[in-house]
């Protein structure tokens, strides 16, 4: 069999590679303004760049509503699958090339990053809490092993960039939008110049009922910047985000047949225990950004802190009525410095950096009855968690050719103070990870290249003091990942139109696996060893004058090479919680006055435990959505928008649960959702 068999579907979404490919003959196109990227720690024009980085502008983000999903605002990102749970206690599933599928919560093996400033923890585990797409004006993605530049990000890095203040007058603007299951959004932007100093700042509020029972939510954001030049060439950035989620509950995961007949019902426990989560978390940053001569740096510096009550559905240790389970309770403060400087020497660059970072969490565990905890507390521990590391990398240019090698040394301790109990005790884990590429240019648009890169990641301190013997302390047998990845990549561009592709194979030893998952507890291990490899393809293509069609496919086979659990092996069994296949045909662009975004989605069906007991279908004929937007002209701009999410009401499955107890492996996504707002800037 063909390892990487398509089905038809995504067959049709390659048809328009080759007429992408046949717009990038040298001869017939011109090449498009250089695009710089950042995300690789030095500045790099990505058209002569060996590695897989995508940009999304800020159109793209938001597509025509006020703020939208990461699902939304990734969906043309090649090898990028953003799963919406549709569960507001839950971050959305990001996976790249595999990595990040075994999250039952928050983000895991991809570095997030808002303005440089990590969103993830020294022990590799990320939030979304301080992301608000309204305020984002770019977003840079770098797909594969990033573990030499980034440390602890196996799958890729994600960097998140803020709108900056307007070089002229100052901006303000105003949204509102109301959608269907109870969905209100509010949101206010401003920005302004003097000498100086340039501010900016941001803020929603944002209300659903949501799709299932069990999955209300609330959700309170504000952002400020402040710049200061201190010379042209010299800029220092104060900036502050502070989150609230009063209320985000948690639906579960459902049955096979739960999810059939009523997929907009909560999981039983999951609503007799009131399961969901509240959060309150703010991080203050301070930024040096300087470029002079031959020499460019950036320093970052930050506070974060963060406070959680989080009653699970999961049952604490007996008895366990109904309306009673687990209650976790998380005090978070978390510090860090990154600092890159990059020496040019004629058209080489070499650059060097360290990143310290340190993270305390202050754990305690008792009984909820239907959300408030009472008794008696059965876990008190403080867990702290540092990570240094130090790279450097080269870029060596010679004619077309591009040759980049990097190095990096990483730490990472692990300390539990237990204050009840005997859990306490230390881990540290350490890894050299290297990378190298080589690009050749082909003419002045198109770029191919080769890599091979190391990767390294740690288990966090959730998946080390979850055990399921119920003790306190750290997991002594769960051991960092390791992978290698090998990669061919393409990107071509001109004003005929746009190709990006790659073919990459990443082979992982001791792969932290979920094994069990309870009430939104999950309990880990390590599989011996898994092969993931892929083939990820997106083009675009002038339509007619304002419009364009973007297509793009991503295939993933990820499969157990070893991996013994329980007695049972599992050999040769697909990796839970990765489609095969996904893809997206779209068209986006203007037609006068009119904003237009229409995209139809696919995916293929994916198992949801790692014995392929449980097959989750694909979502057939794929579901559709549309935007459509009034663009405004003159200083005040009024633009009135419509949107509609899955516009045929498919029944499909969103996300899954990896190896949910009991068969509840099922999240279901919504139906038709229709959505209409405005927005005012001036």
């Amino acid at each position: 069999m063909h390892p990487f068999p398509l089905p038809r579907p995504a067959l049709a979404l390659l048809t328009l590679l080759p007429v992408t490919l046949a717009a990038q003959r040298p001869d017939s196109a011109a090449v498009l303004p250089p695009i710089r990227v950042a995300v690789t720690r030095s500045p790099e024009a990505l058209r002569t760049l060996g590695a897989s980085v995508t940009v999304v502008d800020s159109t793209a983000i938001r597509r025509g509503r006020l703020g939208g999903g990461v699902d939304e605002a990734l969906a043309f990102v090649p090898g990028v699958i953003a799963a919406n749970r549709w569960n507001p206690s839950l971050d959305q599933r990001l996976i790249i090339r595999g990595f990040g599928a075994r999250a039952n919560f928050g983000v895991r093996g991809v570095k997030i990053l808002i303005d440089g400033i990590p969103q993830t923890l020294p022990d590799g585990q990320s939030q979304l809490t301080n992301l608000d797409l309204s305020t984002i004006d770019r977003v840079e993605v770098l797909r594969g092993a990033a573990s030499s530049l980034h440390g602890n990000a196996a799958g890729g890095v994600i960097a998140f960039t803020s709108r900056s203040a307007p070089e002229q007058r100052a901006t303000r603007s105003f949204g509102v939008e109301y959608g269907s299951l109870g969905t209100a959004r509010v949101q206010g932007t401003g920005g302004a110049r003097l000498g100086r100093f340039a501010a900016t700042v941001g803020s929603s509020l944002t209300r659903s009922d949501g799709f299932r029972a069990q999955s209300r939510s609330e959700q309170q954001r504000a952002q400020f910047a402040l710049a200061y030049s201190l010379r042209p060439s010299t800029t220092l950035t104060a900036r502050a985000a502070w989150a609230n989620d009063p209320r985000a509950d948690n639906p579960g995961a459902l049955t096979a047949a739960e999810a059939t007949a009523t997929p907009s019902i909560g999981a039983p426990n999951n609503v007799n225990r009131n399961a969901g989560k509240q959060v309150r978390q703010g991080q203050f940053s301070l930024g040096l950004d300087d470029e002079r001569g031959m020499w460019q740096s950036e320093v970052r510096v930050w506070l974060l802190t963060r406070a959680l009550e989080n009653p699970l559905a999961a049952p604490a240790p007996a008895p366990n009525p109904p309306n009673e389970g687990l209650w976790v309770g998380i005090d978070r403060t978390g510090t860090g410095l990154r600092a890159s400087t990059t020496r040019r020497f004629g058209v080489h660059r070499v650059t060097g950096g360290v990143d310290l970072q340190s993270s305390r969490d202050d754990r305690v565990n008792r009984r909820h009855r239907a959300g408030t905890p009472f008794g008696p507390t059965l876990l008190d521990q403080r867990e702290t968690v540092r990570e240094t590391g130090l790279f450097g990398q080269v870029t060596l240019p010679h004619g077309a050719w591009e040759l980049r090698g990097g190095i990096r040394w990483d730490r990472t301790s692990f300390d539990v103070a237990d204050a009840i109990g005997s859990g306490s005790g230390e881990r540290s884990m350490a890894a050299v990870s290297g990378s190298a590429s080589l690009a050749r240019m082909l003419g002045r648009a198109t770029t191919m290249w080769t890599s091979v890169a190391t990767a390294f990641e740690t288990p966090t301190t959730t998946e080390l003091a979850n055990q399921p013997d119920g003790s306190t302390g750290l997991n002594r047998v769960l051991d960092p990942q390791r992978s290698v990845s090998l990669e061919v990549g393409l990107r071509t561009a001109g004003t005929r139109g746009q190709l990006e592709a790659a073919i990459w194979t990443t082979t992982t030893r001791d792969a932290i696996t979920p094994f069990q998952e309870v009430g939104g507890r999950a309990y880990f291990a390590n599989a011996g060893r898994t092969r993931t490899r892929g083939v990820e393809v997106a083009g675009q293509a002038p339509i007619t004058s304002g419009l364009v069609a973007l297509a793009t496919v991503t295939v993933t086979d990820a499969t157990f090479l070893e991996y013994e659990i329980g007695k049972v092996r599992l050999d040769g069994r697909r990796v839970a919680g990765i489609p095969r296949t996904v893809g997206r045909l779209g068209v986006r662009g203007t037609l006068g006055q009119l904003g237009i975004d229409v995209d139809h989605a696919l995916a293929s069906s994916q198992f949801a435990d790692d014995g392929n007991a449980i097959e989750v279908a694909g979502w057939g004929i794929g579901i559709t959505g549309a935007r459509v937007r009034w663009i405004g002209g003159g200083r005040r701009q009024f633009a009135p928008f419509v949107a509609v999410q899955n516009l045929f009401d498919r029944q499909v499955i969103g996300s899954v649960t990896v190896n949910g107890s009991f068969g509840r492996v099922f999240e279901p996504a919504a139906g038709r959702f229709v959505s209409a707002g405005a927005t005012i800037a001036f």
